[in-house]
């Protein structure tokens, strides 16, 4: 089996009428079954990357190679790649299409062209592992955010991607729904799908993330394991990302009469940011 899923290969995009590149030279690797994050300013290009991975754009210059072949742009070979890698925007409003939440979930499935029997199954069956049930027939400008949230999350991965792409999920929601969002994905995972989570936030990212890349002007300049990447701080502080806030806790120094009560102050906080 191929180490990765999705790769690019000097990748270049530029939206016209930019006087710069979005992506520029963009070489990126997304291993199997990880959880992936992707950090950086705003403009340095997540969302575009996504866009790519997704065939929604097709790069100006490089190759985009999924499971080891490079991508083509035919309609049949597109729908196909839109099954496998699922993509959630950060605004559901651009995601939901449907008057209720039944069918906005089946929407996907019917573009397909699945039997009816099956579309029934696999909506039935995402109503209940996304807590659905009840909001099967609520109009969907009648839901909260984080309800649109789920049903755009559930909108994906009922057509069973091998990988998922999240651009900033957390975006907007309280504790409870992000709580909520962080145990629906980590299901999700468990059950074999790569994600890929798009975030500004260092914290979650530090606590949840296998792998991370840190991109900068369409570029990746960093990538690693969480403790390898934060490790990095000068680089990080350079580029005006800074380091999560339990990363400086954890690490920070002390004198021997401060050790005791700042272990202590470690421990809860790794309590606490372990459990969502």
């Amino acid at each position: 089996m191929q180490q990765f899923l999705l790769e690019f290969e000097q990748l270049y995009y530029t939206y016209p009428s930019a006087h710069e590149s979005a992506l520029n030279g963009l070489n990126l690797r997304i291993p199997y079954h990880k959880k992936c994050a992707l950090i950086g300013q705003n403009g340095c290009g997540k969302t575009t990357l996504f866009l790519l991975a997704n065939g929604l754009y097709k790069p100006q210059k490089g190759s985009v190679n999924w499971q080891g072949k490079p991508l083509k742009y035919d309609r049949q070979s597109l729908m196909k790649l839109r099954q496998q890698v699922g993509l959630v925007f950060q605004d559901p409003e651009q995601q939901l299409v449907a008057s209720t939440v039944e069918e906005d979930i089946s929407y996907g499935l019917c573009n397909l062209g699945l039997p009816i029997r099956e579309i029934k199954q696999r909506v039935e069956q995402a109503l209940v592992e996304f807590e659905l049930t009840q909001l099967a027939q609520r109009p969907v400008h009648h839901l909260s955010l984080g309800q649109k949230k789920r049903v755009s999350i559930a909108d994906v991965m009922v057509l069973k991607p091998e990988l998922l792409l999240l651009d900033e999920p957390t975006a907007y929601l309280d504790k409870l729904h992000t709580r909520k969002l962080m145990a629906t994905l980590k299901k999700i995972h468990a059950d074999g799908t790569t994600i890929v989570m798009a975030t500004h936030d260092l914290d979650l990212v530090y606590r949840w993330a296998d792998w991370i890349f840190v991109m900068d002007r369409g570029q990746l300049v960093i990538e690693g394991k969480p403790q390898d990447v934060f490790n990095q701080r000068e680089i990080l502080e350079d580029l005006q990302l800074g380091v999560p806030l339990i990363y400086e806790i954890l690490f920070a120094e002390v004198s021997p009469e401060e050790e005791p009560a700042l272990e202590r102050l470690r421990q809860r906080i790794l309590h606490k940011f372990c459990n969502f």
